[in-house]
């Protein structure tokens, strides 16, 4: 009953952060504050990217969304439904996640379709019985025939023999595969050289467009988050200094973004990785 009255009141919000505050070692000499009244909300289909300096709370937003520790103060709404008590392994279902790490997504020991099966099969009831259909198989090859990669032609073969940047679109094919309600990315091609990067990224965006997926990419890459998605949001000492769309967005430098922040936060930019990838 209380979830369906959640629902009405959500305003058709794939996701919702009010007012969200994290502090990591309180009460410490180490004590940081992580996020710091954080409020956003996503409509249906948005693809956002995140960009902030060192420490701004960028994949510790995503860490809140995710679950991997309680938020100190505030609420996190997937489609209308409170989730903020929510263990992590229960947030699951509505969540698709890729790291940074082409390593983390995957299985190395099993082959592709197998990868495949578990992220398809992901929440349902496991029994003894476990093997790839002839129907499932052909419906991966499909899937995989979309990257432009020849991985169809491998679906036997283990993923650990597979580069990099081949990990990392599989796993993407894994995270969206179930179509979550939000899918998070972070940083997940900084660790991949800048070519295969450029095609983990144009990967990225098909599948979110093809699924009609809403999105959240942390990137390092200024250039990378203007180009790609209809939303770009700024970050700074855990929370949103500036939120941008549409034609507006499309329309910028990486100039406007250096500006932006010094404008919104009363500081020179100071990220030597950001300011290598302009």
């Amino acid at each position: 009953m209380s979830n369906s009255k959640n629902n009405d009141l959500a305003n058709d919000y794939v996701l919702e952060i009010q007012d969200v505050h994290k502090v990591f070692n309180k009460g410490t000499i180490n004590e940081k504050i992580a996020l710091n009244g954080l409020n956003l909300k996503l409509n249906k289909g948005d693809f956002v990217t995140i960009i902030g300096g060192n420490g701004a709370g960028k994949s510790t937003s995503l860490n809140a969304i995710a679950g991997v520790w309680p938020v100190d103060k505030g609420r996190i709404l997937i489609n209308g439904e409170d989730i903020t008590a929510l263990p992590e392994h229960k947030r699951a279902k509505y969540l698709g996640r890729v790291f940074q790490d082409p390593m983390t997504g995957t299985a190395a020991t099993m082959s592709i379709e197998e990868n495949m099966a578990l992220a398809a099969r992901r929440g349902e009831h496991r029994t003894l019985l476990w093997g790839v259909g002839r129907a499932e198989r052909e419906e991966f090859k499909e899937q995989l025939s979309t990257l432009g990669l020849g991985l169809e032609k491998r679906m036997t073969s283990k993923v650990g023999l597979l580069s990099g940047g081949q990990r990392q679109a599989i796993t993407l094919l894994m995270a969206a595969i179930k179509k979550p309600d939000l899918l998070l990315l972070d940083e997940h091609t900084a660790a991949l050289d800048p070519k295969t990067a450029a095609k983990v990224l144009e990967i990225s965006e098909k599948i979110i467009m093809t699924n009609n997926l809403t999105a959240m990419m942390v990137t390092h890459n200024m250039k990378d988050a203007i180009v790609h998605g209809n939303r770009l949001i700024m970050m700074h000492e855990g929370h949103i200094i500036y939120d941008v769309s549409g034609e507006e967005k499309k329309a910028l430098q990486v100039s406007d973004l250096l500006h932006k922040f010094e404008e919104a936060s009363g500081t020179e930019f100071a990220n030597d990785r950001m300011m290598l990838s302009k």
